[in-house]
């Protein structure tokens, strides 16, 4: 995983610790779900950016050594969860 995707994650985690402390201090609810919704949106970048590393790295690979319907099958299985 590279730098950008971890630096993302990290983030992430810094943003739902605000949160937690947001609503320990009792915070506007309006405050809390706005930044609930930023650390969703960072989520879902990461998520992405790893699906697509998976896809140029792991899946290209089966592909070239002729082991691709697991790799394939594993992908159309990441989709159906992430459109749900």
């Amino acid at each position: 995983m590279d730098n950008k995707t971890i630096n993302i994650l990290k983030t992430s985690r810094g943003q739902i610790d605000a949160v937690i402390r947001m609503a320990e201090e009792g915070r506007y609810c309006v405050d809390i779900l706005n930044q609930i919704l930023a650390t969703q949106a960072l989520l879902k970048k990461a998520n992405l950016k790893i699906l697509e590393d998976h896809i140029r790295g792991c899946v290209k690979n089966s592909f070239e050594n002729g082991d691709s319907n697991s790799k394939i099958d594993e992908v159309i299985e990441i989709i159906d969860t992430y459109l749900k």
